[in-house]
């Protein structure tokens, strides 16, 4: 006897209607786990570099990409991305600060030699050690 499926289009609408309905159960599941999340994350450090070196080897990152297209990133990006943006940037902007201080506040701290006339090596050599300093701060984080 065949194992009787119900259309796809049928399990799609419950499968919406149940996550949506599911939101609530997600939050506070989330709310409840997170330093089960933060130590487990943690130990799993080495499967992950595992994992990201079997995907290397596999050039997954570039399968996955041609095999959801330019078109697909278009209707999701459009879809999600536009709505989701603004809420994500609201909801990340504390986080932003604190992690953009140390580096507005070294670079305020900085004395740098006097320009030069435009496009002059003296001016390409300031933009160069802001460069460093900054890549030497992002290296420690």
């Amino acid at each position: 006897m065949a194992i009787r499926i119900r259309p796809v289009g049928e399990l799609a609408v419950k499968f919406r209607s149940r996550a949506q309905a599911a939101a609530p159960d997600y939050k506070i599941g989330v709310e409840q786990a997170g330093g089960d999340w933060e130590s487990n994350a943690a130990a799993s450090e080495p499967n992950y570099d595992a994992g990201v070196q079997a995907a290397i080897g596999r050039k997954a990152f570039g399968k996955g990409i041609r095999a959801a297209g330019a078109a697909h990133y278009v209707k999701r990006a459009g879809e999600l991305g536009s709505t989701r943006y603004g809420p994500g940037i609201t909801a990340g902007t504390d986080r932003w600060a604190a992690n953009t201080q140390p580096f507005l506040q070294a670079i305020s701290s900085m004395n740098l030699p006097p320009r030069g006339p435009r496009r002059s090596p003296q001016n390409q050599a300031r933009a160069n050690f802001v460069a460093a300093e900054l890549g030497k701060m992002a290296e420690t984080k």
